[in-house]
């Protein structure tokens, strides 16, 4: 700084022949009484951005972003900088003209570091537009035409260097694309496709990624698919009228195979026969957790209920995703379960929960397993019953730990509520209402006692 103000006072005791601003001759600073004008303007914005008064760092920064636009050398910050000043004054301006004035302002800023910085290795083209695109759907939601120009530009984004791609990128490029496909302005296949670039861009990104961006890219993964779930836009129909005539020319490409089989499972399209047959080839060229699962569903479509949980049980050896692995553990309980094998059923139930304690799915149907298992527990009728209230205990457990199973836990609380023993029998049997009670078999949990 204090060699540029030094350097502000040399210059103006020289008389220049001719004035002429950087942005006609390329040069960082200008020659004769422009270069003045440009040392000066920037010893008044550095001093001012250094404070924090970005008002009063404005006018000198616009003089250099209009004139001087090579001014900081190699380093972009002129823009950088520029973008948070120009996002400041804009939000205090008052003025509705005003403020639209700024914001156009602000998105010439990624134009222009574009033009002159946009090789830069850190911060290329596509991370620029990729930043401009956020900035779209910040200062213009709602705009519908504003959201196609971000949605453009994220596809732009991701198209480049995975090292210098923000992960937040993905879940912009996909949230816009459901936006734009709610308003009618692109089809569900866009929408796949989008979920696909994105899917594809993570990857690459956590290729090269260091231990540090490893859990920012692996939380964007988790949102990204989220996201698409809740989508609309992703439904079997969509997702086979785009994979599967690609099927035969992409039998023996395994990334192809990895890829559309692990979309189809993840969209809970496990009935298609794309599934089956893309989880076949897989499991040809490359055994998988995801293929293995989808051999397990073909299985069970054909009643082969043996084979079913074989394969079931070679997904779950090859799973890594805590959450995928649980989900495997759910369906191999209710294969178990439809051959009326409740302890291997149980126990199916308890090693989901254990990997996925927050889910309610394994807890319904534990639940389930007790109450048509409860037949096989105790000598007499009333023993028999015993078993419902267990299960009554899995259902308000799965209610209590997942929101998204709470009507469905409910109603089967007041279905097999009606099979409690009266006070009665209760009576009868030396019982009452609020003890404990252990059952046994199978089941092997102690639960209190209820009444009808």
């Amino acid at each position: 700084m204090k060699g540029l103000k030094l350097m502000a006072a040399a210059l103006m005791m020289v008389t220049a022949a001719s004035a002429q601003k950087g942005i006609e001759d390329g040069s960082q600073f200008g020659h004769g009484e422009d270069s003045v004008r440009c040392i000066m303007a920037l010893v008044q914005y550095n001093d001012a951005y250094k404070l924090k008064a970005y008002a009063d760092a404005y006018p000198h920064w616009l003089l250099l972003f209009n004139e001087f636009p090579l001014v900081k050398g190699k380093q972009p910050t002129l823009y950088s900088q520029g973008a948070t000043i120009v996002k400041n004054v804009y939000k205090s301006e008052k003025d509705a003209a005003k403020k639209a004035e700024y914001l156009d302002l602000l998105l010439r800023t990624y134009d222009q570091r574009i033009k002159y910085y946009g090789n830069n290795k850190k911060y290329p083209t596509s991370w620029i537009k990729g930043m401009k695109a956020l900035d779209i759907l910040t200062y213009k939601a709602n705009d519908l035409a504003a959201t196609q120009e971000a949605y453009e530009l994220l596809g732009e984004s991701l198209k480049g260097n995975p090292a210098t791609i923000d992960a937040a990128f993905t879940q912009k490029y996909l949230l816009a694309a459901i936006d734009l496909y709610k308003g009618d302005k692109i089809g569900a296949e866009d929408v796949v496709n989008c979920y696909m670039s994105c899917s594809d861009a993570l990857a690459a990104m956590l290729k090269v990624a260091d231990d540090k961006k490893k859990d920012n890219i692996n939380e964007a993964k988790n949102q990204v698919e989220q996201i698409f779930a809740q989508s609309g836009a992703a439904d079997c129909q969509t997702i086979i009228k785009i994979f599967a005539p690609q099927l035969d020319s992409n039998k023996d490409n395994i990334e192809w195979l990895k890829k559309v089989n692990r979309f189809l499972d993840r969209g809970d399209c496990t009935e298609e026969e794309l599934y089956y047959a893309t989880s076949e080839n897989m499991h040809k060229i490359e055994p998988m957790a995801s293929s293995a699962r989808g051999l397990a569903r073909m299985y069970m479509k054909k009643n082969d209920l043996s084979k079913a949980s074989e394969y079931y049980n070679e997904a779950i050896n090859l799973e890594e995703d805590p959450q995928m692995k649980a989900k495997y553990y759910n369906e191999l309980a209710a294969v178990y379960f439809s051959e009326s094998q409740f302890a291997q059923a149980k126990a199916a139930c308890y090693n989901a929960i254990k990997l996925r304690g927050d889910w309610g799915a394994p807890y319904l149907m534990l639940g389930r397993i007790y109450a048509a298992g409860s037949k096989l527990v105790g000598s007499d009728d009333w023993e028999k019953r015993a078993g419902y209230w267990v299960a009554i205990d899995k259902f308000a457990k799965a209610k209590s730990v997942d929101e998204s199973c709470a009507a469905e836990a409910s109603e089967l609380i007041r279905q097999y509520s009606q099979y409690f023993p009266s006070k009665e029998d209760l009576f009868m049997h030396g019982m009452q209402v609020g003890q404990s009670y252990t059952v046994g078999g199978f089941i092997g949990e102690t639960t209190t006692i209820r009444a009808k």
